[in-house]
C-alpha cells in the first residue's frame, strides 16, 4: 500500500491485503451460491479526515441481513457489511488529530451527514437527507480492516471489553434511541416485541432504571433469555401483555405487530417502531388502535449526540450483552443464525486480538 507522506503510521507494518466479506448478489443467506463471499481486497489508506482501523470485533446487526437478503436497495456495489466496529487506530489521514496510532475507537452505522441542513443545524443529523451509512454506502467490520471518517468514531470506555462493546455500536445506540423516542415513564411499564440483539441491551438498561419489562417475542430462546435477565413476563409476539403498557418498542421487523402492539397500550401510551426495515401494516382502527391520545413513532438511525450519551450510560449502568462469538470466516453462519430469529443474545464475529 502507498503511503501518503501526511499519512501518519504505527511501526507495525500495514498489509496491502485483507480478508473481507463482499455482497456480490443480493439474495436471501441460504441461496446457493451465497450472496455473501469471502474474498481477498486492498487495504486502503485513510483519506483526508479519516482514520484506518484495524477491526478487533464487529457485531452481526441485522440490517448486515436486511443489505444482504435485498430488504434494502443497493448503495454500494459489492459492499462490505458490518457496522458494529471495535478497532484499533493504525493509520491517521490528513487534517487528523482526535484519535492516536493504537487507541480503541468504535465505528457505528451513521458515517456521514452533510452539517448544513435544516436537520443537521437543529441537532436532529440522524434526518438528514445526504447521511451516509457504514456497511451500506460504504465498507463495513466484516472485515481486517475499514476506514471511518474521525468524526464519526467514538471514543470506547476501557470498562467494556472489545466483543461486549460491539453490540453498544448499533444494537445498544439505535435501541436506546428507540428508548428515548419510547416516553418511557420513570417507574412505568415496557414491552419489548422481538428480543434479539438490541432488544436484550434495551431490556437491561430499562430494569436498571427501574421498569418494569414485558417481551413479546416468538422464540423460545429469546423468551428463556428475557426472563433470566429479569423481565416480568415473556410470551409470544403477537400475544397481550399481562398488564396495560405505558410505552412499547417493535424491534421485529413485522409490520402485523403494530395493531396488538397498540391495543397493549395504555391511554396516552407511546409506541417506537425501531427497525430500519418493516413489512406492511395493516389497517388500523381508530377506535380500537389509536384513540385515547396513544401515540406511534418511528426511529432513523441516531444522532452522534445518542451514541455518546449511551456509551457514558451503559459503562455506568455496567450494560454487558449477551453474546455469541464467531470468527471471521463464519459470518455467514452468524447472519443465518440471526434469521432464524431465536438469538440467544448479540452475534460478535472476533476478528483479531486487541
Amino acid at each position: 500500500m502507498t503511503q501518503s507522506k501526511n499519512i501518519n503510521v504505527n511501526f507495525a507494518r500495514i498489509p496491502t491485503t485483507m480478508r473481507a466479506w463482499k455482497v456480490m448478489n443480493q439474495g436471501p443467506i441460504d441461496s446457493d451460491p451465497s450472496p455473501l463471499q469471502l474474498v481477498t481486497t486492498d487495504v486502503l489508506p485513510p483519506h483526508t479526515g479519516e482514520i484506518l482501523v484495524r477491526v478487533l470485533t464487529c457485531g452481526v446487526c441485522r440490517t448486515d441481513l436486511h443489505v444482504t437478503e435485498g430488504d434494502l436497495l443497493e448503495h454500494k456495489k459489492h459492499v462490505t457489511p458490518g457496522h458494529e466496529i471495535i478497532g484499533e487506530v493504525c493509520a491517521c489521514g490528513p487534517e487528523t488529530g482526535r484519535f492516536q496510532l493504537g487507541q480503541r475507537v468504535g465505528i457505528p452505522w451513521l458515517r456521514h451527514t452533510c452539517g448544513k441542513c435544516n436537520f443537521c443545524r437543529s441537532g436532529h443529523e440522524n434526518l438528514c437527507p445526504n447521511s451516509k451509512y457504514t456497511g451500506w454506502d460504504h465498507d463495513g467490520g466484516y472485515a481486517e480492516y475499514t476506514t471511518v471518517d474521525e468524526a464519526f468514531a467514538y471514543k470506547i470506555p476501557d470498562s467494556f471489553e472489545s466483543t461486549t462493546a460491539a453490540p453498544l455500536l448499533c444494537a445498544g445506540i439505535i435501541g436506546y434511541h428507540a428508548y428515548v423516542k419510547a416516553n418511557v415513564p420513570a417507574g412505568g411499564t415496557l414491552g419489548l416485541y422481538g428480543f434479539g440483539g438490541s432488544a436484550h441491551i434495551i431490556a437491561e438498561l430499562a430494569l436498571k432504571q427501574g421498569i418494569k419489562v414485558h417481551v413479546l417475542t416468538r422464540g423460545e430462546n429469546a423468551q428463556k433469555l428475557a426472563l433470566k435477565l429479569g423481565a416480568s413476563s415473556a410470551a409470544g409476539a403477537y400475544d397481550q401483555p399481562p398488564e396495560q403498557l405505558d410505552s412499547a418498542i417493535i424491534f421485529a421487523p413485522a409490520g402485523a405487530i403494530i395493531p396488538k402492539a397498540l391495543e397493549g397500550l395504555k391511554s396516552g401510551g407511546t409506541l417506537a417502531l425501531a427497525g430500519i426495515h418493516m413489512t406492511d401494516v395493516p389497517p388500523l382502527n381508530y377506535q380500537q388502535h389509536l384513540f385515547h391520545e396513544k401515540m406511534i413513532t418511528s426511529v432513523e438511525s441516531n444522532t452522534r449526540k445518542n451514541g455518546e450519551e449511551f456509551l457514558r450510560l451503559a459503562s455506568r449502568l455496567k450494560i454487558h450483552p449477551e453474546t455469541r462469538q464467531y470468527s471471521l470466516k463464519q459470518a455467514r453462519e452468524a447472519l443465518r443464525y440471526l434469521a432464524i430469529g431465536d438469538v440467544k443474545g448479540a452475534g460478535v464475529l472476533k476478528i483479531a486480538a486487541d
